[in-house]
């Protein structure tokens, strides 16, 4: 949706119309989703955080600026509370690593043969990601799995595009250590 159709339903969502802030959220409800979903693990997880998202950005959406683009701000909010989740699981010992990062991948091979090397690899990659710090796993989902530049990132959370690729790096770097471990690359 361009920019400007944007600003007005934002303008009039400012205003109390509950029609334009439905627009908004249909508009951004699935990368919402995927966003959480990649940092929260299971769909379910993923559902609430993507609820708990939205109604963040309904109650603050009279706060909003234009300082940055609305998608930026939503995306922004939505990685705050899956990462607050996130904090608020492992604090009560609900999460194991296992159960971050479960559906990153759909199995869409034909063959059973096939099939099952790919279920083999999605599941160490899967383990992989889920053994990485919440801060690194947040950086391969925005970065890898949901395909944000560098700036995006940067504006999503809030820090210096030189951080952000330094932290991406460093995130590559323990995954791939956490692979080679596991004895995904020989």
């Amino acid at each position: 949706m361009p920019e400007d159709i944007t600003a007005s339903l934002v303008k009039k969502a400012q205003s109390g119309d509950l029609r334009s802030f439905e627009q908004l959220i249909e508009q951004h409800q699935a990368k919402v989703f995927n966003i959480a979903l990649g940092i929260m693990g299971t769909p379910q997880d993923a559902e609430d955080a993507a609820q708990i998202a939205f109604i963040k950005i309904y109650r603050a959406i009279g706060d909003f600026k234009s300082q940055s683009k609305f998608s930026t701000w939503v995306y922004r909010i939505t990685v705050n509370v899956c990462m607050d989740e996130v904090r608020k699981k492992k604090r009560h010992g609900s999460v194991s690593d296992e159960e971050i990062g479960d559906a990153f991948f759909a199995d869409d091979s034909s063959s059973p043969e096939a099939q099952s090397l790919k279920s083999e690899q999605s599941e160490e990659l899967k383990k992989a990601i889920a053994s990485l710090k919440p801060e690194h796993r947040k950086m391969i989902v925005l970065r890898d799995i949901n395909g944000f530049s560098y700036e995006e990132i940067a504006k999503i959370t809030r820090l210096s595009a030189g951080t952000v690729k330094s932290r991406i790096n460093r995130a590559r770097g323990h995954l791939k250590d956490a692979l080679i471990s596991s004895g995904y690359f020989m």
